[in-house]
């Protein structure tokens, strides 16, 4: 049975933890200056699915409930779409359909490096280019953009990973000044109260 959060706090928790990260990446943004290309309405980040884990799901499943009461149409407009999405992909999904986790075996995880790459997040407004929950956004899109530090990990060797729209006239060094400090510990910390595996945004937006 999986297991869920114990802590009663755990949206406190998560709600400082988004903080500390929108402080970074305003920091990051103030020292990247002109070589931050990202915009509202600049979307190619928007499509492709990525593995979010369960914060973020969380997080997601919150706004949406919260937004079901106060702007209903809306709500479900967001969730007709992922129905869709869901569908279009279900038959290549690599995990489980019921519950939306993402499978953990070697062959699951190479399936998903294909899966619905082209496809726009059902989260995104199709005509402004704006992601519709953009407060309860994943971290993945909090943290893209600046240069953010990565490891590799068949060599283990860590370096900065950026937005191949961002930095492309910049030097070395601009790049290293305008690193973003990621929280992962904290993030970890509050994670380590989940046993549930990770899954995908359209999940998160059907009641």
């Amino acid at each position: 049975m999986n297991r869920q959060p114990n802590t009663q706090g755990i949206r406190e928790q998560d709600a400082r933890l988004v903080q500390i990260v929108d402080a970074a990446l305003a920091d990051a943004t103030r020292r990247a200056g002109p070589h931050l290309a990202c915009r509202p309405g600049c979307t190619p980040c928007c499509h492709g699915a990525f593995a979010i884990n369960p914060l973020d799901a969380q997080r997601l499943r919150s706004a949406m409930a919260e937004m079901a009461l106060t702007d209903p149409g809306r709500a479900e407009t967001i969730a007709a779409r992922a129905r869709l999405y869901l569908e279009g992909f279900a038959s290549s999904f690599p995990g489980d359909l019921e519950t939306g986790i993402l499978g953990d075996a070697e062959a699951d995880q190479e399936a998903f490096e294909a899966f619905a790459n082209e496809a726009a997040c059902p989260a995104l407004h199709p005509e402004s280019g704006l992601c519709e929950v953009y407060a309860a956004r994943p971290m993945t899109c909090r943290v893209f953009g600046p240069p953010v530090r990565s490891e590799n990990p068949d060599s283990g060797e860590s370096g900065l990973s950026v937005c191949e729209l961002c930095f492309t006239q910049a030097a070395r060094e601009e790049i290293a000044a305008a690193e973003m400090q990621v929280p992962h510990a904290e993030e970890q910390a509050l994670l380590s109260q989940f046993s549930t595996g990770e899954t995908i945004v359209a999940f998160c937006l059907i009641p």
